[in-house]
């Protein structure tokens, strides 16, 4: 049954692979606990937590384990809690069947909570506004390895939200940089009913700050949704659109992480000022 399937670690499994996508795992046990029954080997996993006491990746530990009977399918719930905060928990719903040829388990996720793939930051739902839906259709299809779905909804969040876009790049360069000549130019981009017509239009740079690895966030956005669905495949347009949400998820910060450096500058100016005079 599953001489020819893909395997891989039941780790990088629970942690890499989206729903959907039946694997041959190599290292899945079945170990006997106190007579109750069989259950899979407890492995730690590294995941997001969301608690407010972590906000990052964090060791997670089985909470309740994965039961497991040779001569059936099974379909089960596999519980995980953050070691850190003690209180976020990820719950992996799984088909599996033992392959006796193989002497390997065969496992498929039927879904997991929270949502596979990286958190959505919050800055990032600050800039794309109120197409939050649509792009959590984007968000779906992506982890699905759709990639043409994925792709066009991305572009159409970014092509329906261009003026939210643009006003709070304005907001942020009036922030950091008032005198900033590229201002104009995004004032005027804001009236061309396209976002790659309004990047094409913008010949100034922004400020340093705000670029990408050295590279221009809007001009890294033109460049992928400039791209026709129709010249690529599936797979490359699955790449595109993760690039397009990597590149917004990084912006979204840079414009929050701008401001906030911007405010912590002022306000170490003005303590210093304050102490100077008195």
């Amino acid at each position: 049954m599953g001489e020819n399937m893909a395997e891989m670690k039941f780790k990088d499994f629970l942690e890499k692979m989206p729903p959907g996508i039946e694997m041959q795992i190599s290292d899945l046990t079945a170990v006997k606990i106190n007579f109750s029954g069989v259950y899979s080997n407890p492995i730690a996993l590294q995941l997001h937590c969301t608690n407010e006491k972590c906000q990052g990746i964090r060791l997670f530990d089985v909470d309740e384990q994965l039961r497991l009977e040779f001569d059936k399918y099974n379909d089960d719930y596999l519980m995980y809690i953050c070691r850190n905060c003690g209180k976020e928990r990820k719950v992996y719903a799984i088909h599996s069947v033992y392959d006796s040829q193989s002497k390997k388990w065969i496992v498929i996720k039927y879904g997991e909570i929270p949502a596979f793939g990286p958190p959505i930051p919050a800055r990032t739902y600050n800039l794309i506004g109120g197409e939050r839906d649509l792009f959590l259709l984007g968000r779906k299809n992506e982890n699905l390895g759709m990639g043409i779905g994925a792709f066009v909804y991305y572009r159409r969040v970014i092509e329906s939200q261009k003026t939210r876009i643009f006003d709070e790049l304005i907001r942020v360069i009036n922030k950091i940089s008032p005198d900033d000549v590229v201002i104009k130019e995004l004032e005027a981009a804001k009236n061309e009913t396209q976002f790659i017509k309004a990047v094409e239009s913008i010949k100034h740079a922004l400020p340093p700050s705000l670029y990408i690895n050295g590279y221009n966030p809007l001009t890294l956005l033109h460049s992928a949704l400039s791209e026709g669905v129709h010249n690529h495949t599936d797979s490359e347009c699955l790449e595109l659109a993760s690039d397009v949400r990597t590149v917004l998820f990084e912006f979204a910060e840079r414009l929050g992480q701008a401001l906030k450096e911007e405010a912590e500058l002022n306000n170490a100016v003005n303590r210093l000022a304050n102490r100077k005079s008195s």
